[in-house]
């Protein structure tokens, strides 16, 4: 992968090396828009203003890509899908795009995204698939939703890339390339001028090389800046449900995994494994058909009746899952997420943090998914089974590369429940120290 952001004098430089990445083999379809001429005035204007002595925003002058979901104002937003080509440019910037520029970001471009982001493997039929830069001999999914957006900060064409989570769409891509993935409680970041797949699930977050990167990005994102002091390990206590989260790991994340928990104990934490036999009832809270496909329908269905011929049909068949689910249906998902949350909080009371793999596996090579209904599904849900847990709950959570060096990446997820974010971030500081 490419050295990160750290050998750049100027802004200017800084974009110029970016733009010419851009165009390599290397970083095809990480990108559905690259904003070249914008990008480098941006960065001018971010190098006159440091030479002028003015006072610099949190971000001035760090490159950052905004995933394809995300108002720009004067561009298209087109989430991954054929459908959205030809309709009306956004007239406003999104907020976090407000807040990223009041902030002195270089906004280099839209990144390639699953479509409608409802996927957790990051296959695009329409714009291609960018490969995982982790591994240069075999193409290897990036992981979805936010594919181009990990890509770009795992080829060094970005600080830091906005990206949203549904059901795992930042940590996925996250851990599968290497990186640090950061979702939020929901609340914390505005969702407006975001396309909507589900309102109940949906969060905007950060992927980024390190964790006190992505709380730079966070703090303006969210204008609550969370602290940055790690934690005294030795005064932290933590949960391994063994529960559904650890079943069917691959043997090279399962020993990666134990080998991070024997660090951590051996630093003076407690490790404690626990049933939390709730998460056995996540697959109920998917019935009928989840919050995604019923929220995402009611939000696309126009879309999906004017041109169903353009969308991939396996986004297609998983969306129209929503179609037909009534109202008492729905208001009984709600209330089975409430009653679940409550438990899941009751169960962790007492914990600093849960862990977990972020996902059961490495990065699978693309053209067995691309070939294969069967194994595209299998490898779908396998991936969003264990970061969705999260979404369900509303909390917040870290993935944290954990692997071995020259090893595939693997991710480790420290999670908390809804609010805890400003603890979870100096835990994750901790976590990541000890294991970098």
């Amino acid at each position: 992968m490419t050295t990160p952001y750290t050998h750049h004098t100027t802004s200017e430089v800084w974009i110029q090396d970016i733009l010419a990445l851009a165009q390599s083999a290397a970083a095809e379809h990480v990108f559905t828009r690259l904003d070249a001429q914008s990008a480098l005035t941006q960065a001018r204007t971010a190098d006159a203003v440091r030479a002028s002595g003015a006072p610099l925003g949190a971000l001035h002058g760090l490159p950052i890509t905004l995933k394809d979901n995300i108002d720009v104002a004067g561009q298209t937003t087109l989430a991954g899908t054929l459908v959205c080509e030809g309709e009306p440019v956004a007239t406003h910037d999104a907020p976090v795009v407000q807040r990223l520029r009041q902030a002195g970001a270089v906004l280099v471009g839209k990144t390639n995204m699953s479509e409608f982001a409802f996927s957790g493997v990051g296959i695009n039929p329409h714009y291609g698939t960018p490969r995982n830069p982790c591994d240069t001999e075999v193409a290897r999914i990036p992981g979805g939703s936010s594919s181009g957006a990990a890509v770009s900060v795992a080829l060094g064409l970005a600080f830091a890339a906005l990206g949203t989570d549904t059901g795992g769409s930042i940590r996925i891509p996250a851990a599968l390339c290497g990186l640090v993935g950061f979702k939020g409680s929901q609340s914390r970041i505005p969702l407006a001028g975001v396309m909507e797949l589900s309102r109940s699930l949906d969060t905007v977050g950060v992927i980024a090389h390190h964790v006190r990167d992505s709380l730079q990005v966070d703090a303006v994102l969210s204008q609550q800046p969370l602290p940055r002091q790690p934690a005294d390990l030795r005064h932290l206590r933590f949960a391994v449900p063994h529960t559904l989260l650890l079943d069917d790991l691959e043997p090279a994340v399962a020993e990666v995994f134990q080998r991070a928990l024997s660090r951590i104990s051996a630093a003076g934490a407690q490790v404690v494994d626990i049933a939390f036999s709730g998460l056995g009832d996540i697959a109920a809270l998917s019935m009928p058909g989840g919050f995604s496909p019923v929220e995402g329908y009611a939000a696309h269905h126009a879309r999906l009746a004017r041109a169903p011929d353009r969308i991939d049909p396996r986004v297609m068949a998983r969306m129209t899952l929503g179609r037909d689910v009534s109202a008492r249906e729905y208001i009984g998902l709600l209330d089975r997420r409430r009653a679940w949350m409550a438990q899941a909080q009751e169960t962790l009371k007492g914990f600093d943090a849960m862990l977990c793999p972020t996902v059961p596996m490495c990065a699978p090579e693309i053209a067995p998914l691309l070939a294969s209904d069967e194994a595209f599904f299998k490898v779908n849900r396998l991936l969003l089974r264990n970061p969705s847990a999260i979404n369900y709950l509303d909390g917040c959570a870290f993935s944290l590369p954990c692997q071995a060096p020259d090893a595939l990446p693997v991710g480790l997820m420290v999670s908390a429940v809804h609010g805890c974010d400003a603890h979870l971030a100096c835990v994750a500081l901790a976590l990541e120290a000890l294991l970098a």
